[in-house]
């Protein structure tokens, strides 16, 4: 058998993304995995029921802002796979079925220019909003084709801003002139694969004249610029990514001199008209006060940059609270908590006194609430999205101090009568007190359960309704449990800390005791247990696998992390260090080695059945992480089911054919090896009644 000793690695071979030999491998693994699970009624069903939730007509149109009055929507249907990006006013958005004006059709263009774009994201010119700048990418990926768009004439600007493929950053400064980080040619990435450089590029001139404003390192993450246009506060701003979490800011002065935002590099701030908010992510001794990592303190911009230290703590986290995000209106600032994984949202207005705060008004008391859209230029507007596990979206207008108007009601896309949501708390290796949710009918004792988690990069997992888990897993008898481990933030910047670098056991413990007290509570059996993660939660879920597999019935790893030996050499994984370590460095390699999937295969000990899956086209998570932990799962004899599709980039699909084939193929692999058989009934249809019924979820410690 291959080993891995040292710096020998066997499969190395399957790095080479699109190389005969590795293309080859994967046509042969795809071909068995889709021979195994997609024949059958049972799969046809379960994929065409993901399409229809996937493509229903009755969807909410989530909405963005942009500061010109107008609603914007990126649709996407069985009509219009690749989609339509469209905009209509609030009087036609408030109607059961608006008129859309269509801006872009995407199919439209991939067919008439022969390419698979996939839409990736706008920027559009403030103010004016005459222009915007579009991102299209090739199959999914990160690396994006930009282009400029006439929004009146719908059209794409001849001569305009154009970028070739690459991970651009790319911002309007005003009409004739953007910021620009792109790949310019050898030495202007870093080693994570972004811009090294910016520049100022004026219309009319090519790439290669434009003027750098910016430099950084080569192991820096990246470098930006961004322009503020709020009239009154105009500035420019560059910035260094010295890793995933530390940055070096300065206020660029017409004269071309940087002035350095005096920050801790670690925290996050934001600047809007003369307010400047600080929120940190370690503890902060200044002017004589010491404050906590999770706190959100406010100042005057321009006296800041003066050396004036007067700070107004706006948030102070506890054992049971963190700060979730905030986001401006013109008069107010909203603030986004979690308390045990539950939302609060509250308003704070800045006054001669200091700031007044009160309850966001129009904010269900159950479901999970989030600030989709403010248009902190023009007013006091926000736009307010609530669901929760069992319970469809609703998306309310609002006005600070003002009403609040139910714009939209998603339909309810399962049938949750006899369904629950129950929060536990599992008990760690340490003692720590883990939360984590639980969907599904409580008189199910011991039935299939499928349990998610992420714990990384201090990522939340949020209660959120999901149709696509509701028609293919709970309609058909199956509990649904997602774990709120270490790693993420749920609990703030403590909680991440908690599973960073060399402390990333306490994650994979935390999931571990989930798992087990899923069990003690009667919920499942570790044989009815399945696992799924993606990103670095498939690489939580591949660590499992290898850690303690007596624990699961069945693992799905989904665009995962597997090799921490070279994860820093392959696409995006440089700027992960900060997170995970740097394994050229012997005292981190010591620690990532012992929970490396990859290095820690064994033979001689029962795993339960994998499937693995990826995408040709992730240019953030290598493919090869997944194709060589299969080969190595394959190579001890261990029961693996590879599967690979072609396009998707790190969502692992570009359209909701391949949405639905993939979701279908991983909730199919785990209904059959959980309960040992394909169930040809299909999902109950959804019920005829009304998606605004409260559930309130039961809480148990």
């Amino acid at each position: 058998m291959a080993t891995l000793n040292g710096g020998d690695d066997p499969y190395r071979w399957l790095e080479d993304i699109d190389g005969a030999d590795a293309a080859g491998w994967v046509r042969e693994r795809n071909a068995e995995t889709v021979a195994a699970l997609s024949g059958g009624e049972a799969f046809a069903g379960l994929r065409a029921e993901i399409r229809r939730v996937l493509d229903a007509d009755d969807r909410i149109p989530v909405p963005r802002w942009y500061g010109d009055g107008h609603y914007y929507d990126f649709w996407t249907d069985a009509a219009h796979p690749r989609g339509l990006w469209r905009r209509t006013t609030l009087d036609q958005y408030r109607r059961r079925e608006p008129e859309w004006d269509v801006l872009l059709d995407v199919d439209a263009l991939a067919a008439e220019e022969g390419e698979n774009w996939v839409w990736q994201a706008v920027t559009v010119l403030r103010p004016g909003h005459g222009r915007c700048l579009i991102s299209l990418s090739r199959g999914g990926a990160d690396a994006a084709v930009v282009r400029e768009f006439d929004l009146a004439r719908r059209a794409f600007v001849r001569d305009g801003f154009t970028l070739a493929e690459a991970k651009s950053h790319v911002r309007w400064i005003d009409a004739d002139h953007v910021y620009v980080g792109t790949d310019f040619g050898p030495g202007s990435l870093t080693s994570s694969g972004y811009p090294r450089v910016v520049k100022r590029w004026r219309r009319g001139t090519p790439l290669s004249e434009a003027e750098t404003v910016y430099e950084g390192q080569t192991d820096d993450v990246e470098v930006h610029a961004w322009h503020d246009p709020t009239p009154g506060f105009r500035r420019d701003f560059v910035g260094r990514r010295l890793d995933f979490f530390r940055t070096e800011e300065h206020l660029l002065t017409e004269a071309g001199e940087r002035i350095r935002i005096a920050v801790p590099e670690d925290a996050q701030w934001d600047v809007r008209r003369e307010w400047l908010l600080i929120r940190l992510r370690s503890p902060w001794a200044v002017g004589g006060v010491t404050h906590p990592a999770g706190a959100l303190l406010a100042a005057r911009f321009d006296a800041f940059l003066a050396g004036v230290r007067e700070l107004t703590v706006l948030f102070r986290p506890d054992d049971r609270t963190a700060l979730s995000y905030h986001a401006w209106t013109r008069h107010h600032l909203i603030l986004a908590t979690l308390a045990d994984v539950r939302s609060r949202l509250e308003v704070l207005t800045p006054g001669e006194t200091g700031w007044r705060r009160e309850p966001l008004a129009g904010t269900p008391e159950f479901d999970h609430s989030r600030i989709l859209e403010t248009d902190p230029d023009h007013g006091d507007a926000y736009l307010l999205a609530s669901d929760g596990f069992l319970q469809p979206g609703t998306l309310r207008l609002g006005q600070v101090g003002g009403p609040v108007e139910t714009l939209k009601r998603e339909p309810a896309f399962f049938d949750a009568d006899g369904l629950t949501v129950r929060q536990f708390f599992a008990t760690s290796a340490d003692g720590t007190r883990v939360p984590y949710f639980v969907v599904g009918d409580p008189a199910a004792g011991g039935g299939p359960t499928l349990l998610t988690g992420y714990g990384g990069f201090e990522h939340c997992l949020l209660p959120h309704y999901d149709g696509v888990i509701g028609r293919g897993w709970l309609a058909r008898g199956g509990t649904y449990a997602v774990a709120n481990i270490r790693g993420g933030g749920e609990y703030g910047p403590r909680w991440h800390r908690a599973a960073l670098r060399e402390n990333r056991p306490r994650a994979y413990e935390d999931f571990a005791a989930v798992s087990a007290d899923l069990v003690t509570r009667g919920i499942t059996t570790p044989g009815r247990l399945g696992i799924v993660g993606g990103s670095n939660g498939g690489l939580l879920t591949a660590v499992m696998l290898t850690r303690c597999p007596e624990l699961f019935g069945a693992v799905v790893a989904r665009v995962p992390l597997t090799d921490m030996r070279r994860y820093h050499r392959l696409l995006a994984g440089a700027s992960w260090m900060a997170e995970y370590g740097d394994p050229d460095r012997e005292a981190d390699w010591a620690y990532l080695r012992e929970y490396s999937p990859y290095h820690n295969v064994r033979g001689g000990r029962p795993y339960p059945p994998a499937l693995i899956v990826t995408s040709t086209r992730d240019d953030r998570v290598h493919p090869g992480h997944a194709r060589k932990l299969a080969a190595r799962l394959r190579e001890h004899g261990h029961d693996v089911s590879y599967y690979e599709n072609v396009e998707g980039g790190h969502g692992g699909a570009s359209n909701n054919e391949q949405r639905a084939f993939v979701s279908a193929l991983m909730l199919e692999f785990l209904w059959r090896t959980l309960t040992g058989r394909a169930d040809p009934a299909l999902p109950r249809p959804r019920p005829a009644v009304d998606a605004g019924r409260a559930i309130r979820p039961s809480t148990r410690r």
